[in-house]
C-alpha cells in the first residue's frame, strides 16, 4: 500500500519532483510506500515530512486508487487531503525539488494515478 498528501493552498497543489526511478525527473505527489503496521495518516505525514520539509495535518480520504501504474507500484494508493502546519517547504528523501502548482498548469507528472486525482480536484 502507499498514501499521497494532497495539499492545497488555495487552488495550488504541492507536487514534489522524483530523483529515482520510476519517473525520475517527473512531479508526483509527495508520498510513498507504508511501511509494515504503519498507519496510513502516519505514513502521509511521515512521507510528506521527508519529501517537502512540511508538517501537515491529515484530512479526510479523498481517493482509493487500486491497480498498479507502473511495476513497481503499490496495488492499493490512499490519496489524504492534507493542511500545512509548520515547517519551511525544502526537498528532501527523494525529491529535489518541492513547489506549489496551479492545478490547471501542472508540470509533467510521473504516474498516471496523480494525474486521475488532480482531474478529479479539478471537475470538483
Amino acid at each position: 500500500m502507499a498514501v499521497v498528501a494532497v495539499v492545497l493552498q488555495g487552488q495550488r497543489v504541492l507536487l514534489t519532483r522524483r530523483i529515482n526511478e520510476p519517473g525520475r525527473g517527473l512531479w508526483s505527489l509527495p508520498g510513498g510506500f507504508m511501511d509494515a503496521g504503519e498507519d496510513p495518516a502516519d505514513a502521509v505525514k511521515r512521507e510528506c515530512l521527508e519529501e517537502t520539509g512540511l508538517t501537515i495535518q491529515v484530512g479526510k480520504l479523498l481517493e482509493v486508487i487500486a491497480g498498479r501504474t507502473h511495476a513497481r507500484g503499490a496495488d492499493l494508493l490512499l490519496a489524504y487531503q492534507a493542511e500545512v502546519t509548520s515547517g519551511s517547504l525544502q526537498p528532501g528523501d527523494d525529491a529535489d525539488r518541492a513547489d506549489f502548482f496551479p492545478l490547471e498548469a501542472v508540470p509533467e507528472l510521473a504516474f498516471d494515478s496523480t494525474a486521475l486525482i488532480l482531474n478529479h480536484l479539478l471537475n470538483r
